[in-house]
């Protein structure tokens, strides 16, 4: 199999753990770090030997693929350009801040016969994967994806910066079409929603319950699945996923360990086999633009909730909603 000449764009905290890896793949050759602050691109270029730029224009004849991991009102503008060019694309979650965005990367896609896969990373933790073979009909999804703040990631609401993980997720294994949204959301530091709740019930029956915050005090990633004969809880901070089933008369524990695994390697392998095999991804952007069509609803019920707290209190100042 070829090597795939690779430039890293956006060399900021999820950016340096993307070149990292792909200088430790041998499928992969590192040719250039890009991110529009010298200083930083200089930084984690100098790390890896390799050089640097401050646009992705000066590296384009010189790669394959990219891994795009600007912020998310960047994500159009660069992965578009690199598509134009005939590059492969790995492009980091949300796929775009709209859906029209995500529509029209797509199409550039299919155009090129390029790759794009969209990083939804939690689909290659081996808990996730190795739920896989219990999950058979989930009647009810609860998920609770609680952070501190971090102003990295405000640039979009909670939704899409940390709820979106989860509802790839719920897509991928409830597969069935979303028939109703109720949401609830408040912004508290940021001038977006900061904490949300919403409840996705869908056509085959199944519900979830899903909430999100960066302004609480500790860190919680927990999913629990329930169907009719089996449990299933994963905690992404512990690092394990408990799933307890139903024989007969009989209730049987398993535990799935998964400790210092790198879902991030995995998801980057995943990418260099769909280039080199020219073969779907397992995350392909049809599924980033499903999440984020969801994730846009979600948000959209949200400031509709915001909007009708405004009409039943119109004296009260209500969070994320302007005067007039």
């Amino acid at each position: 199999m070829s090597i795939i000449r690779t430039a890293v764009i956006g060399a900021g905290h999820l950016g340096k753990y993307h070149a990292r890896i792909c200088a430790e793949l041998p499928a992969i050759e590192l040719v250039a770090v890009v991110d529009v602050n010298e200083a930083t691109a200089r930084s984690v270029a100098q790390e890896h030997g390799v050089p640097y730029a401050t646009d992705v224009r000066d590296v384009l004849d010189k790669i394959d693929a990219a891994h795009v991991v600007v912020p998310t009102d960047k994500h159009f503008e660069v992965t578009k350009l690199l598509l134009e060019a005939g590059k492969h694309v790995l492009l980091e979650k949300p796929m775009a801040a709209t859906v029209a965005e995500a529509d029209e990367l797509l199409a550039l896609a299919r155009r090129a016969d390029r790759v794009l896969q969209v990083g939804h990373v939690e689909r290659f933790n081996p808990a996730i994967l190795g739920i896989q073979k219990v999950l058979t009909q989930p009647i009810f999804i609860e998920v609770h994806r609680l952070s501190p703040f971090n102003p990295r990631g405000t640039e979009v609401g909670v939704v899409l910066d940390l709820m979106i993980h989860d509802l790839d997720i719920i897509l991928h294994l409830v597969r069935s079409d979303v028939e109703q949204i109720d949401a609830v959301g408040v912004p508290v530091l940021t001038d977006k929603e900061d904490i949300a709740n919403a409840r996705l019930t869908f056509a085959n029956g199944c519900v979830a319950n899903v909430t999100a915050s960066r302004v609480s005090a500790e860190r919680m990633r927990k999913i629990r699945f329930f169907q009719s004969d089996a449990y299933i809880s994963l905690d992404y901070v512990a690092q394990n996923a408990k799933i307890y089933r139903r024989e007969g008369w009989q209730i049987l524990d398993e535990v799935i360990n998964f400790s210092g695994e790198q879902p991030l390697q995995k998801e980057i392998q995943s990418f260099v086999n769909s280039v080199q095999q020219g073969t779907r991804p397992l995350v392909s952007g049809e599924d980033g633009r499903n999440a984020l069509a969801v994730a846009t609803r979600v948000t959209e019920a949200v400031y509709a909730h915001l909007q009708r707290l405004k009409q039943l209190h119109p004296g009260a100042a209500v969070p994320g909603v302007k005067e007039g």
